[in-house]
């Protein structure tokens, strides 16, 4: 598998790309419509959806479409992806200045060192410093 798709609903488009490519490096692949944007990095494809969007042509859109029965998708919760940090610290310092949220601050788990910060949203991102070579994405 070369990419991983993530979907994360968002309340404003616009806001949640410039988080992402400003703030934590994604390179944007496509906006074609104001309720969807797809960024990559790495191997990571980010797609952001606004609840209820639709596209160029005001048909619903696909990831913010309401289900049969009536669910409307919406941001936040506890999933969450993942992103190795080389320093964990000095990331959390330059998004820290730079008005990020966190949940909380830098906790030790198993392995890793790990803190939780908010999109604009409230969608979660973990970035994380390995303190284990098991826990790390580059294992020769």
């Amino acid at each position: 598998m070369e990419q991983v798709s993530v979907r994360y609903i968002v309340h404003d488009v616009d806001a949640a790309l410039d988080f992402y490519v400003r703030l934590l490096g994604f390179t944007e692949v496509m906006h074609p419509a104001p309720g969807f944007a797809m960024l990559t990095l790495g191997g990571l494809r980010l797609l952001l959806s606004a609840p209820g969007s639709v596209d160029a042509k005001g048909a619903p859109g696909g990831g913010g479409r309401a289900t049969p029965d009536g669910a409307v998708p919406a941001p936040g919760g506890w999933n969450r992806f993942s992103l190795q940090m080389p320093d964990l610290d000095a990331e959390a310092s330059r998004l820290s200045a730079a008005g990020v949220h966190f949940r909380g601050g830098i906790i030790e788990g198993i392995g890793v060192r790990q803190i939780l910060l908010e999109d604009p949203s409230g969608n979660l991102v973990e970035l994380f410093e390995p303190l284990l070579p098991e826990a790390s994405h580059k294992l020769f």
